[in-house]
Parts: structure tokens; C-alpha cells; sequence
């Protein structure tokens, strides 16, 4: 085989058209899609749920399955197409020269095999490396990635490791024969945002070390930005904008561009002046694609005549570094007009405290021996001393990583668990200690929770209409058949869905219309205070931004007490008007989002604020990493909790951080932080996100 000449692209698709074939069509996924990859540059692929992105990352490790077909174009790496390589090369091209690492770590780990072995096979088989070679080289990885305490980690089982250290084992199991190219398809989305912090300064610095070219897939147009130095932005299966990073996010030449940016929650946004806007319509079928211009019918610029006139080929943007777009019009509009709102929202009215927390506690009772039996009981700390209160008409937001018992207190307020101690108002009835199937009619029915993952809260086989017109028998709500049907009809128009899906099942919805069925059987029985358990963290940008919107919407028009679990502190910025911070169980942070996103702050706080992937080239931001993980509620560490990762420690003299609890201490307008740090430092902290320095003219 012929050296290959490092001046030249190491990945080039050119044209390429993949389609999958199914018994009653052909349906095509990626259309004339084209991108390059230089050595050592990280190309960003970003764009909504199936617009072609990891079908893009198959194609290029030629793993379509049986009924997926490259019909189009060309993949050459290192100069040889992919797309004409016999088998034998392509199985020794795959995991040693081309690698990828995959959204669910667990998915890529022998449940049964030891991390070392796992990692020693992939030089002993593609290299052919000698056993203690391969585990010296295992060893060396497994401390690249910053995992503490490597030769207990090679001897470990997957299931011993936290989510975040198991996605660093398959960073470091792609990394074990120094792969010429590394593909990454959304390998941070299920991890919380400190842990993805870590992950993403990783993935940068093993790629300087190393020099690897990356493909890096994501819908979150932040980590791109931090990770890539190129930007790929794909819509139903084509390439429609292409360029550096700073040209795509500050001169962006293509409608769609503009659309997703319009739609993610920016520190310039306002929930009442500028809110977020949805891209109006819905995303195309692969087999109902529109003639022309694919994103046509969403466009404000379309022209008819001209955008669904024919086949529109990526153009270059004159005066950029290899900038191009799909779009007929991109000289003629206006980039620099502001999208301005039809009307100004005015603030939703805050009324009286409608839920106050009062020394909540939560533990549980475990076997310190679960599986072998035998050992005493332990001690879960789930929820420490909550305190706070909600009132009519207000968002409050909860923040923190997984494990803080966010979930936990979600779980008592509902009465899905009780209470171990302390008082819950419920307007003016005590719940702390009365389970769910004990509670009122008219208790369950005002409190109500929107969850995550809206498919699981769904019955599959029944129809939309049904589901929530069982709701409303439940909830008491009309008094014959007629009158609940008229009813479930007016809440699939209050969260904006057409009545004719009352007859349709939930497999037909798209995710976010089922989130949207959700909080119409949420808000079913009038509900006036709704816990929102992460609603929008499984939805593309776009159709989170209509359902905060709507669920703002709601809010103002029945005046709900809407609490916001969340780990996405850029829509909590935007959509909350006062931020609870917990860690390990407590309160740590609590008061106005003007208050907790400036300091002066917990430091944990500072630290989440940090880890936040900001989509925008004018705000520099402070990076601090957390080191650790979340201590186990099971045995907190004595003192503060977040004392064994707080880089803030050496500030307070003595061993007061190891040794106290800290007082919740109240600060100016209602703020309250849980620290043992002087007033004259929380006075001097700098703020995490400052604008940053223009370059000389």
C-alpha cells in the first residue's frame, strides 16, 4: 500500500446518496452529501433528529445493515474509497485506523470481560501487539482519559463504573490503536453537564495529543463549538451549510442555520421580550420531500418558482475559508436584521405561596449487602433539610447533576414516596405524609408532573383522545361522555395539536407531539402547580423551543406554579424566574436567576455554570472541571458536601469545610448560599461568563 501524503484531505465524501430499502419503497436518508476532513481538524455534523447525521457516521464505517445502500457518491479515506474496498480491508480499516465511539457506552462494553482485557484486545488483534505491551499501552490510556487509580480500573467490570467513567473506557478503547480518524456520534448526551464538561476537554486534548482527525456528531450547536473547528449543518439528508466554526456561527448563509440558532436558548434571550422561536411547520419525511428546496415550505424566504424550482447545489460564500451553502437566495438576504417577536409578552403575575417545603427529609433504608445478604442496614441520604417555597404563577427551576436527589423530592412532593421528616403545604392541606393513593381528588388532580421520556408515560395501545379523556374521568372533569370528549378536544387546542390526532395512536406522533399529549393529560384536570421531570431534554432544539413556549403559554394563562427539573442551565436561564441548586441531597443555592447566574455564587453553582456549552463566538467563559464524582448519598463526606471537589476549599482557614455543615447564609433580595466562605471573597468572585475580546480590526 502507497504512503499517504499528509498535505491531502484524510476523509472526503463527495456526492454521497445513501438510501434504505424497505418492501414498499426505497426511502433515501442522505442526498448529494459532501464534506472533507483535513489531518488533525474536528469537523462538527449538527442538525434535528433524522436529518441524516449518524447515517452519514454508518456510511463512512460502511455498517448500514442489510437494508441500507450506498446509491450515490463516493467516501475516500486516505485517498481509497470506502464505498469499492473489499471486505478483508475494510474489517482491518475498522476500530484500528477508523474508530468510533457511540452515544451508549454500555452498548460498546462486554458486560462479562474486565475493562483490561477489553481494552488489550483491540492492539493485540489489529496490531498484533504482545499481551504486555497491549496492557502497558491499556494502563497509559486509561490515565490519558483522567480516570484516578488505573490498575483498579483494569481489573474492574463495567458495571463498577459511573456513566461518565464508562464513556471515557470507550474513548480510551477507540484511542488503543491510534486511529488516523475518530467518529463521535452524540457521546455526551446522557451525561450530566459537569461530566460532559470533562468529556469534551478530553476528547479536545486527546486529539492535540495525538493528532486524530474527528467527526463529531451532535445536536447541541454549544458543543460543537467547543469541540470542532469546522461546521457541518445538515436538513433531511443534505449538507446545506458548511464552514469554520467562527464563519457558520457569525456569518451563517443559510435559512435553517438561522432557524436553529433563533431557537436555542442564548444569554440574550428573555422568556417575555425576546423569546425563543420555534421553526414554524414540521421536519419532511424521507419519501415526502418537497420538490426544490428540502426546507422550503419552513422558510420565511421562500420563493415559489424559484426555491422549488429544481435541484439546489451547494454554492461557495465569496471572501470565507471553504464556506458554502444550499440556497439559492443567501446574497440577497438581509443576515443582520434582528427576528423581532409579533407581540411583547408581558411577565406572568406571581401570587401567594402555593407550596412550602419546611426541613424536608428523605432516606431510605438499604441492606449494606443487597446481593450477598447478611451486613447490617445503610443509610440512603436522598433529600437533606429542603426548605424553599413556590407561589402562584412563578417558574422555579431545580438544577443539579444526577444523584442529587432532585428526582427524590419529585417523587415525595407527588406522594409517589413519603416524607422521613419535615412539612409539605400543599395550598393549605400537609402531603408529606399521605401516599398518592390516599390524596384527594381534587389534591392529585392540582398537582400534576410532565416527565421526560413521554413514550413511557403513554399506553400504546390506545388512541391519544382516549388516554386523556381517561384522565379526566379520573380528575372528575365533565359529567358525560359528550362534555369530556368536548373537553379533551379543548386541550389538544391549548397545547396546539390538531384535534383530528385525538384518533390517532402514539406510535404516529412525533416525540415532541407526544410531550405535547403529555402536558395536555398534566393539565387535564386543571393542575395548578406541574412538576416538568426534564420535558424537553430528549427533544431536538426546535421543538423544545415550542414546547417551552407553550408550556410559558399555560403558565400565563391559568396561572401555574410550573417547577422545572433540569440539568440544561442555558433553558433555565431562559425560561425560570427563581433557581433552587441542590447537590448531594441539599439546597446549596436558591434565589432569583438574575441573582444565581451572576455572582457571587456556590461554588458548585460557578462550576455548573462553567461546564454550560455556549453557542456563541461574543461570551468567553471560565472553565473549571470538576475532579470526582457525586459522593454516594450512602456515605456523604462529613462537612460540606461538596467539599471533596471544590476548588474554593484552601480559600476557609482551618479544617471548617471537612468538619461543619455550613449555614444556609442569607445574602441580598432573598439569596441564600449554603458556604463557609468569607463575605469580603463572595464579594471578589468573577463573574463565568464575561464578553469576549474583539480581535484587532
Amino acid at each position: 500500500m502507497t504512503e499517504w501524503d499528509r498535505s491531502k484531505p484524510i476523509l472526503e465524501i463527495e456526492n454521497l446518496s445513501i438510501s434504505f430499502f424497505t418492501r414498499l419503497r426505497e426511502i433515501p436518508a442522505v442526498m448529494d452529501f459532501s464534506c472533507t476532513v483535513r489531518p488533525g481538524e474536528a469537523m462538527g455534523l449538527v442538525g434535528e433528529s433524522g436529518c441524516g447525521k449518524s447515517t452519514v457516521a454508518l456510511g463512512v464505517m460502511q455498517d448500514l445493515g442489510v437494508n441500507g445502500r450506498i446509491v450515490g457518491g463516493s467516501i475516500r479515506f486516505k485517498g481509497r474509497d470506502l464505498t469499492t474496498m473489499p471486505a478483508q480491508d475494510l474489517a482491518r480499516l475498522r476500530g484500528s485506523e477508523i474508530a468510533m465511539i457511540y452515544q451508549e457506552p454500555m452498548a460498546s462494553l462486554n458486560p462479562a470481560m474486565t475493562i483490561g482485557r477489553q481494552l488489550m484486545e483491540v492492539p493485540m488483534i489489529h496490531q498484533k501487539m504482545p499481551e504486555q505491551e497491549a496492557r502497558a499501552r491499556a494502563r497509559q490510556l486509561v490515565a490519558d482519559v483522567r480516570l484516578p487509580d488505573p490498575d483498579r480500573i483494569l481489573h474492574a467490570y463495567p458495571h463498577q463504573l459511573s456513566g461518565g467513567q464508562q464513556q471515557r473506557i470507550v474513548i480510551a478503547m477507540a484511542l488503543m490503536a491510534n486511529p488516523a480518524l475518530l467518529i463521535l456520534d452524540e457521546p455526551t448526551t446522557a451525561l450530566d453537564v459537569t461530566v460532559e464538561a470533562g468529556i469534551v476537554d478530553l476528547v479536545k486534548d486527546l486529539g492535540r495529543k495525538y493528532g486524530t482527525s474527528m467527526l463529531f456528531i451532535s445536536h447541541n450547536l454549544g458543543l460543537i463549538m467547543e469541540t470542532c473547528n469546522r461546521l457541518c449543518v445538515m436538513y433531511s439528508g443534505e449538507a446545506v451549510e458548511t464552514g469554520n466554526i467562527a464563519d457558520v456561527f457569525n456569518k451563517m448563509r443559510h435559512p435553517y442555520t438561522q432557524a436553529l440558532f433563533r431557537a436555542i436558548p442564548l444569554p440574550g434571550a428573555d422568556k417575555n421580550a425576546r423569546p425563543l422561536r420555534a421553526i414554524p411547520g414540521n421536519f419532511p419525511l424521507p419519501h415526502e420531500r418537497p420538490p426544490g428546496c428540502n426546507f422550503g415550505p419552513r422558510c420565511d424566504y421562500f420563493e415559489q418558482g424559484r426555491c422549488d424550482a429544481g435541484d439546489i447545489r451547494m454554492a461557495p460564500v465569496a471572501g470565507d475559508d471553504r464556506h458554502d451553502s444550499r440556497c439559492l437566495r443567501f446574497d440577497e438576504i438581509d443576515w443582520a436584521a434582528k427576528w423581532k417577536p409579533e407581540k411583547e409578552v408581558e411577565a406572568a403575575q406571581v401570587g401567594d405561596v402555593v407550596l412550602r417545603m419546611d426541613d424536608v427529609r428523605k432516606y431510605y433504608e438499604v441492606a449494606a449487602s443487597a446481593l450477598f445478604s447478611g451486613g447490617g442496614t445503610k443509610v440512603v441520604k436522598a433529600n437533606e433539610t429542603l426548605s424553599f417555597d413556590a407561589r402562584a404563577g412563578e417558574t422555579l427551576a431545580i438544577v443539579g447533576e444526577s444523584g442529587c436527589g432532585k428526582s427524590t423530592f419529585a417523587k415525595v412532593l407527588m406522594g409517589l414516596e413519603t416524607a422521613t421528616s419535615g412539612k409539605i403545604m400543599l395550598f393549605d392541606e400537609s402531603v408529606q405524609s399521605t401516599p398518592i393513593q390516599n390524596r384527594n381528588t381534587d389534591t392529585v388532580s392540582s398537582l400534576q408532573m410532565v416527565f421526560q421520556n413521554p413514550f413511557d408515560t403513554l399506553n400504546p395501545s390506545m388512541t391519544v383522545g382516549a388516554q386523556i379523556i381517561r384522565a379526566l374521568e379520573i380528575f372528575q372533569v365533565g359529567k358525560t361522555t359528550a362534555e369530556r370528549r368536548q373537553r379533551m378536544l379543548e386541550l389538544l387546542d391549548l397545547v396546539k395539536l390538531p384535534r383530528e390526532f385525538a384518533d390517532r395512536m402514539p406510535r404516529q406522533l412525533s416525540g415532541g407531539q407526544k410531550q405535547r399529549v403529555g402536558i395536555a393529560r398534566a393539565f387535564a384536570g386543571d393542575a395548578k402547580v406541574v412538576v416538568a421531570d426534564e420535558p424537553v431534554s430528549a427533544l431536538d432544539v426546535s421543538v423544545q423551543a415550542a414546547v417551552t413556549e407553550l408550556l410559558m403559554e399555560i403558565q400565563r394563562k391559568n396561572h401555574t406554579t410550573l417547577l422545572f427539573i433540569s440539568h440544561d442551565l442555558s433553558i433555565v436561564r431562559y425560561l425560570s424566574d427563581r433557581v433552587m441548586v441542590m447537590y448531594l441531597g441539599h439546597v446549596v443555592e436558591i434565589g432569583s436567576t438574575d441573582q444565581v447566574f451572576a455572582p457571587p455564587y456556590h461554588p458548585y453553582t460557578e462550576a455548573l455554570l462553567s461546564a454550560v456549552p455556549l453557542a456563541d463566538t461574543t461570551v468567553e467563559k471560565t472553565r473549571i472541571v470538576l475532579d470526582g464524582d457525586i459522593p454516594s448519598a450512602m456515605d456523604p463526606p462529613p462537612g460540606c458536601p461538596f467539599q471533596t471537589r471544590c476548588h474554593w476549599k484552601s480559600k476557609v482557614p482551618g479544617n471548617l469545610c471537612d468538619t461543619q455543615m455550613p449555614p444556609m447564609r442569607q445574602l441580598d433580595g432573598g439569596h441564600q448560599i449554603k458556604c463557609h466562605l468569607a463575605a469580603d471573597i463572595l464579594a471578589r468572585m468573577e463573574p463565568v461568563f464575561k464578553p469576549a475580546p474583539r480581535a484587532a480590526e
